[in-house]
Formats: structure tokens, C-alpha cells, sequence
């Protein structure tokens, strides 16, 4: 019995051992990485939360904030005429004689966002170049990508859909017919600023149109200007996002965003990354 009971115990200590060791997998011995903080494979470096998917692909995942899941407006303020519903999706108002735009404000602030916004062009199209199917994702009210119905379409390079307005064109023209849903999935990194409010850091943005890469971590010139160049001007680290009504009835659905954090960005700034 005596021998039959140390058995037992010297194997639940084994199992006790391999269980905390599948805990903490990783090892102590390896080179230090450059920021001089973790080895390769260090045990003890933090490891990243949970973040359940959604089911379907284009879906919120468990940590963003939704903006607009196709029911309520509650996320957002207009500047104008109110924004309508109608199967799931809101369309910007048309304006009324002589009335100026009414362009959708969130009421929360944001810097560092992973963005996902499905959008669609008015369907047959009457009108060409700037004027068919004209929108724009502003972030923190200054930095724009362009939403434009860039089908067959012809346009100024830097002002088509895809494209930082008034700076960089798309990669590529990813572009799907008017009335067909369109998806943008991107990347907004804020600019960072001094105490004196000179610039440390422009902004950046990755956007995919439709699945495919129209800007790879562009940095941007300053708050989007129309017909000038664009400019920075210091302000604080978290401001709303817009959807931009320039009278083209382009509709909208299922937007969510992800706010990032520091990490997802310290690659190229002072001090060590996790």
C-alpha cells in the first residue's frame, strides 16, 4: 500500500510539473530580442488577450464598438437633415434648395482605430467624375480616404475612391459597379505631436477596398484641404469620425471599430514594444 500510495504521489507531482510548464511554455536561455526587454520565446512575456471573431466574415468582433449594425443612429449626431434607415442600411438625406450638407458625426471620440465600413453608390448613376457617388471617411474630422463611385468613372487620380483625397491614389482601382455593396477595411494610426505642437509623428492609414490593398501605411500630409495641400495643425489624441454628405445619395451599413493600442503603433516610436 505504502509504495502503491508513493507511486501515486510521485506522479501526480510529475503531472502537477508538465501541467504548469504547458502554462508557461517557452524558455529562459534564448538571445535577447533588440528592444533589450524579452528573449525569443521568452516564458514570461505577456501573452495577447482574447478577441472572439465574429461569425461571419466582416462582422464585429468582441472588442469593437459598433457604430451602425443597421438599427438605431444612436451612435452618431448630424450637422443637418437627419440620416434615414430603411432594410438595414442609413443613406445620406437629399438636400434640400439652396441647404448645405448634412454630414454624420460620431459622438465618440477616436485616434488609433482599426475601421470596418460597408458602403454603396446610387444606382443607375446621373452624374460623372466628383459628383457620382461622392463621400468620404474623415477621421477625427481632418484625415480623408475617399468614397467615390470609382466604376468606369473617370476622375482625378488623387480624388477617386481608394485614394487619400487630394494626396495619394489608390494602389489600384478595386472599384465594384454602383448599387453593389462595397467593403473598406482600414487601419488609422493619429499623428503625434510635441508640447510645442510641431510634429513627431504624421498619421498613417493601411486601407483595403474590397479585400484588396489600395494604400499600404501611407502617411498623410495634414488635415485633407480641398484644393491645397494639406497642412498639419496640433490637436488632441482623440476626436469623432465622419461620414462627409457632398449630395450623392451613397448608403451605409454595418460599421464597427476596434480602438488599437499604444503597441499596435510603437514600432517606430520612443521607448520599448511588447
Amino acid at each position: 500500500m505504502l509504495v502503491r500510495l508513493t507511486a501515486c504521489l510521485i506522479a501526480g507531482a510529475a503531472a502537477v510539473t508538465v501541467a504548469s510548464a504547458q502554462e508557461r511554455p517557452g524558455f529562459t536561455d534564448t538571445p535577447v530580442l533588440p528592444d533589450g526587454k524579452w528573449r525569443v520565446h521568452d516564458a514570461d512575456r505577456p501573452v495577447a488577450k482574447v478577441v472572439t471573431p465574429a461569425p461571419n466574415p466582416g462582422g464585429a468582433p468582441s472588442d469593437a464598438v459598433v457604430l451602425f449594425d443597421g438599427t438605431s443612429l444612436d451612435a452618431w449626431q448630424t450637422t443637418g437633415t437627419p440620416w434615414s434607415i430603411s432594410e438595414g442600411a442609413m443613406m445620406i438625406p437629399p438636400r434640400k434648395q439652396g441647404g448645405g450638407g448634412s454630414d454624420l458625426v460620431t459622438k465618440q471620440s477616436f485616434g488609433d482605430v482599426q475601421l470596418h465600413l460597408e458602403f454603396r453608390s446610387p444606382n443607375p448613376p446621373t452624374k460623372s467624375s466628383q459628383d457620382r457617388g461622392n463621400s468620404g471617411i474623415w477621421f477625427m474630422q481632418r484625415y480623408e480616404i475617399q468614397i467615390l463611385d470609382g466604376y468606369q468613372n473617370p476622375t482625378y487620380a488623387d480624388g477617386t475612391v481608394g485614394a487619400v483625397y487630394g494626396w495619394k491614389p489608390p494602389l489600384v482601382n478595386a472599384a465594384r459597379k454602383p448599387g453593389e455593396w462595397q467593403t473598406y477595411d482600414v487601419v488609422f494610426e493619429r499623428p503625434r505631436f510635441a508640447a510645442d505642437g510641431s510634429l513627431e509623428r504624421p498619421a498613417y492609414i493601411t486601407a483595403f477596398l474590397n479585400g484588396v490593398l489600395v494604400q499600404n501605411h501611407q502617411a498623410m500630409l495634414g488635415t485633407t484641404i480641398w484644393r491645397q495641400v494639406a497642412k498639419y495643425e496640433a490637436h488632441g489624441d482623440a476626436a469623432p469620425i465622419q461620414l462627409q454628405d457632398h449630395d450623392s445619395a451613397v448608403s451605409f451599413r454595418n460599421i464597427w471599430v476596434r480602438p488599437l493600442p499604444e503597441t499596435a503603433i510603437d514600432q517606430d516610436l520612443p521607448g520599448e514594444a511588447e
